[in-house]
């Protein structure tokens, strides 16, 4: 680099929520035409790193450069007019929005105080056409439109604003093989313009094809950067967790005899336009996958087994026997036994003002308590048990779980 600045630099930042350390002295420098791959566990400190970059909080202690110049960003929109600019896993459009809409959300072209159509028309075709999405109608709703259809709006959106440098987040994990081949090329043509692309992903296929320079992040520090290709997975593997590598999940029993009693079974489940008699068999000791790209019915089955969906044709045995289902509270009775970890946690499995011990315990209350009164001593086990079963990161009990990190929210899901 001539020793040229870098185009963005982070030294020493350092992030906590309450007690909990999300990050720790982080470092790293970004370079203008280069794809930089940021990996690590849930928990390691990605996210809330992005985050500081994106102006969505606040460091408490380390510094930022932006063309060799100090910079903070007091919001998203402050670092989105320095040039940085972020895409969520989870898409930000509005669906009852038309294309061009959504586009120029956060700064609609204006006409003597009104919002100049013509002008946001051309403005969403222009970034369409630079996100390699020039088919899509800038009219078109987005409600109307497959999710490889949006996740290529949401890049124009971004490529809208100008970025000098674009961070992708897990951009690629709900889309089929074709589509995230497409993604690819418009990320390699707008690294050969010059911009910078910070790719946070788990699949190391995708790093291998993609990126210049990685840096690993293991509980809230960078523990290594190298150029990529340089490491074999096993040795990324090592560096993410802290061990050595011998495999990612403990090795699987025997398997269950095919002869085996069912301890679930659906029976050609039906509902409206989304379930088409849907058929399968679970047995005890066994794990079933469900595959699929987003929306295609997998989240309607699992809620077809909680009572949750009204006019369901078809029907569930538990042990052999048929079981009516009408509600969550039903499912999760001793007779029948089940739980579910919804896709959403933010909205289906939290209460996200109260507290770590409220959502722990708040599934068992009926079990913990007597008369309308919590057995606090239980409810301390029961807590105590789960806390150090699943090593939840928690600065106290009686902080809010929103303040927790995402991957530490999801255990407390769990």
């Amino acid at each position: 680099m001539d020793g040229a600045a870098p185009l963005f630099r982070m030294e020493g930042i350092s992030k906590r929520y309450g007690g909990v350390r999300a990050l720790e002295k982080a470092e790293l420098v970004v370079e203008a035409g280069s794809i930089h791959a940021i990996l690590g566990e849930n928990g390691a400190g990605k996210s809330t790193l992005i985050k500081v970059m994106a102006g969505v909080v606040a460091p408490d202690e380390g510094r930022m450069t932006l063309d060799g110049r100090e910079a903070t960003f007091a919001s998203p929109g402050a670092a989105n007019k320095a040039g940085i600019v972020c895409i969520f896993q989870e898409l930000s459009l509005v669906p009852e929005l038309s294309v061009a809409d959504n586009i120029v959300i956060s700064d609609p072209p204006k006409r003597f105080g009104m919002i100049d159509r013509k002008a946001q028309r051309r403005i969403a075709e222009e970034a369409l056409a630079r996100a390699g999405a020039a088919d899509i109608h800038p009219l078109a709703l987005v409600k109307d439109l497959p999710l490889s259809r949006r996740q290529m709006v949401e890049i124009a959106k971004a490529l809208a604003r100008k970025p000098r440098i674009l961070i992708l987040d897990e951009a690629t994990s709900a889309l089929t093989a074709a589509d995230v081949s497409k993604i690819f090329a418009v990320l390699k043509r707008l690294r050969a313009e010059g911009l910078a692309l910070l790719y946070i992903s788990h699949r190391m296929n995708e790093i291998a094809e993609l990126a210049d320079q990685c840096t690993v992040f293991r509980n809230g520090r960078n523990v290594a950067s190298y150029p990529a290709g340089s490491k074999s997975d096993n040795e990324v593997v090592e560096l993410m967790i802290g061990r050595e590598y011998s495999h990612i999940f403990p090795p699987k029993p025997t398997a269950v005899p095919a002869a085996a009693a069912p301890r679930l079974e659906a029976r050609k489940l039906s509902w409206a336009d989304r379930l088409h008699d849907i058929s399968l068999t679970v047995r005890a000791g066994e794990v079933v996958g469900l595959g699929g790209l987003d929306g295609q019915g997998q989240r309607e089955l699992l809620l077809a087994f909680f009572g949750v969906l009204r006019g369901l044709g078809g029907q569930i045995l538990i042990d052999g026997k048929p079981v009516s289902i009408t509600s969550p509270s039903v499912a999760r009775d001793d007779g029948i036994g089940m739980a579910l970890i919804p896709e959403d946690r933010k909205t289906e499995g939290l209460m996200l003002p109260m507290t770590v011990r409220e959502n722990l315990s708040f599934a068992a209350l009926d079990r913990l308590s007597k008369a309308g009164i919590i057995d606090r001593a239980a409810e301390q086990r029961l807590i105590d048990d789960m806390v150090g079963l699943l090593a939840i990161k928690t600065a106290g009990l009686d902080i809010p779980v929103g303040a927790l990190s995402g991957g530490n929210q999801q255990k407390v899901v769990i």
